[in-house]
C-alpha cells in the first residue's frame, strides 16, 4: 500500500515552509518512527517521521522547495518487498560491495544558532578513515564543531564542500563503513602525483593560494599526504627551488611588481565579531574612565611565592588570578556594574561569571569563568589556562561561551599601553588591562621608578553613573596595590 508523506500542519503565524533535508532517498528502506524529512519554517524545524516500516517510492518536493501545510511531498510503500524504481537500483548497485553507507551529518546546532558553514574537510572522496577520526569541521558564529567517523571505512560522496552553508542534522557526505580503499588504479595513475589524492580540500586551497602544485610539496604524512605545514614549508623555500616556473609568471610580476592583494571571505566568527562590536558602539552610551596601578606589590608577592605555588598547585601563578579576584570583589561592592539592561528592565546578577577575552587563530572570543567568587587563586589559574588551550585548539563549546556578566581583556600581553575596550553585549562594563611599564612616579615627595599599568573601564552610561564607575575602578586599583586585602576581604 502506498502512503503519502505530508508537511505537518504549520503554526498559525507561519504561511509556508521549506524542505530542509531528506534523510532517505528513493529506493531506501526505513523503519517506523525514523525521520524521513526535515521541514524548516522561519521559527522551528519540524521532523516528519515514518508511520510504518517501508521503502521510499517517490520524492515530489526536493530540498529547498517551498511547501504549504499538509502538502504532499512524497510517497512510500509499506510493502518492503515491492520493486524499487530503476533509480534506486542504480544507487544500490553503485554502493561499495559489502559496505554499509553511513550518512555524515551536521551536529545538532545550539538553539541560538540558525545555520553553520562547512569550514574544512580533512578527508577526500576515496580516503580510508578510522572510527572517531575527525572528518570535517563545521563552523558556527561561536564555535567549531568536529564531525568524526562512526566506523572504519572509506569516504564516499562529499555532498557539501568547504564554504557551503548547512543546517543542523543536514547530510553533508557519506561513509562506506567496512569498505576498503580501491587499489586497482592503473599504472599510469599510480605514477602520477595528484593533489586530490594527497591533500584535503583546505590544503589544496592553500596550495592554490601559494601558487604550488602537489609536485612542489613533499608530504610528511602517512602515504605522503600533504599537510598545511608542508605547504608553508614549500612556500618558504628559496626562489631557486621553483625557477622552472618563473617564465609562466614573469609577465604578471613585471606588471604588478611587489604590489599584490588577496581576497578571502570573512569567517562566521569574524562577521559575528564585527556585527556585535558595531552593535555595542551604536546601541549603548559607552564611556571609558582610566586609572593606573602600581604593580610592584603583586610582582614582589608573585616572585616570592611563584615556585612554591607551582609546586603545591601544579599551575603557574600569573597576574590574571589577581585581576579576577580584584574584579570579583569590586563587583560585590558595585552591583550595577554586575547588571545588564533587558528592554526596560535592569537585571541584577547575584553570581559572578567573568568573561576572559582570549585571542585565537580564528579571532577574539570571550569564554566564561564560572562562579569566580568561589574559586581559589589556583582554581582561577587552572580555569583560565583550560579556556586558553581550548580556544587555541578550537575546542570551545557553546557552554564555554554562553553567559558572562563582566569581561576582562588583557591587551598588555601584546604590548598595548592604553586602549578603550568595547562592551561585550549585553554586559554593562569591560575592564582593559595593559602593559606593565617602568615609569618615574612621585612617592612621598621623592621620585621612584615603579612598574605601572594603566586600567581602562568602558561602561554603559545608561546603567552606570560616573561615581559608580570611578569608585569601581579605584577599588580594583586599591586591591591590586595591596593584595593582602584580597585575602583578608577588607
Amino acid at each position: 500500500m502506498t502512503t503519502e508523506i505530508k508537511v505537518p500542519v504549520l503554526p498559525e503565524s507561519v504561511a509556508d515552509a521549506t524542505v530542509a533535508t531528506w534523510h532517505v532517498q528513493v529506493g531506501e528502506k526505513f523503519t517506523r518512527d525514523q525521520v524521513l524529512v526535515d521541514i524548516e519554517t522561519d521559527k522551528v524545524v519540524l521532523e516528519v517521521p515514518a508511520t510504518s516500516d517501508g521503502i521510499m517510492t517517490d520524492i515530489s518536493q526536493a530540498e529547498g522547495a517551498t511547501v504549504l501545510g499538509d502538502q504532499v511531498i512524497g510517497t512510500f510503500s509499506d510493502d518492503v518487498t515491492e520493486s524499487a524504481p530503476s533509480e534506486a537500483i542504480k544507487v544500490v548497485s553503485s554502493t561499495v560491495s559489502n559496505a554499509k553507507v553511513i550518512d555524515i551529518v551536521v551536529p545538532v546546532l545550539p538553539e541560538s544558532v540558525a545555520d553553520a558553514t562547512v569550514a574544512s574537510w580533512h578527508v577526500a572522496e576515496g580516503d580510508s578513515v578510522l572510527v572517531d577520526q575527525n572528518l570535517v569541521d563545521i563552523e558556527t558564529d561561536k564555535v567549531v564543531l568536529e564531525v568524526v567517523a562512526q566506523d572504519n571505512g572509506v569516504i564516499g560522496k562529499i555532498i557539501h564542500v568547504e564554504g557551503d552553508t548547512v543546517l543542523g542534522a543536514q547530510k553533508i557526505g557519506e561513509l562506506n563503513a567496512g569498505a576498503a580503499a580501491n587499489t586497482t588504479a592503473t599504472a599510469t595513475a599510480e605514477q602520477a602525483v595528484s593533489s586530490d589524492e594527497l591533500a584535503s580540500p583546505s590544503v589544496r586551497r592553500l596550495m592554490t593560494e601559494k601558487g604550488l602544485t602537489a609536485t612542489d610539496v613533499v608530504g610528511s604524512g602517512k602515504g605522503g599526504r600533504i599537510s598545511k605545514e608542508d605547504v608553508e614549508a614549500a612556500a618558504n623555500k628559496p626562489a631557486a627551488v621553483t625557477t622552472s616556473t618563473l617564465p609562466a609568471v614573469k609577465l604578471p610580476v613585471q606588471e604588478l611588481g611587489e604590489r599584490s592583494q588577496k581576497r578571502v571571505p570573512m569567517t562566521r566568527l569574524r562577521k559575528t565579531i564585527a556585527t556585535r562590536l558595531l552593535e555595542a558602539k551604536n546601541s549603548t552610551a559607552m564611556l571609558t574612565t582610566f586609572n593606573e596601578v602600581n604593580m610592584k606589590p603583586i610582582m614582589d608577592l608573585r616572585k616570592q611565592y611563584k615556585d612554591l605555588f607551582e609546586k603545591t598547585h601544579d599551575t603557574r601563578l600569573g597576574f590574571m588570578s589577581f585581576y579576577v579576584k580584584a574584579v570579583t570583589e569590586a563587583l560585590k561592592r558595585y552591583p550595577a556594574v554586575n547588571a545588564s539592561i533587558d528592554g526596560d528592565d535592569i537585571v541584577y546578577h547575584n553570581f559572578f561569571d567573568i568573561s576572559i577575552a582570549v585571542s585565537t587563530p580564528r579571532g577574539l572570543v570571550t569564554p566564561v569563568l564560572r562562579d569566580s567568587d568561589q574559586l581559589s587563586m589556583a582554581g582561577i589559574e587552572n580555569g583560565i589556562r583550560d579556556l586558553a588551550i581550548k580556544g587555541r585548539d578550537g575546542k570551545l563549546s557553546m557552554a564555554d561561551m554562553t553567559g558572562g556578566n563582566f569581561t576582562i581583556t588583557n591587551g598588555g600581553v601584546f604590548g598595548s599601553l592604553l586602549s578603550t575596550p568595547i562592551l561585550n553585549l549585553p554586559q554593562a562594563a569591560i575592564l582593559g588591562m595593559h602593559k606593565i611599564q617602568d615609569r618615574p612616579m612621585a612617592v612621598d615627595g621623592k621620585v621612584e621608578i615603579l612598574p605601572m599599568m594603566y586600567l581602562a573601564l568602558s561602561y554603559d552610561h545608561r546603567l552606570i553613573d560616573g561615581k559608580e564607575s570611578v569608585g569601581f575602578l579605584v577599588t580594583i586599583k586599591e586591591l591590586l596595590e595591596d593584595p593582602t586585602r584580597l585575602l583578608l576581604d577588607v
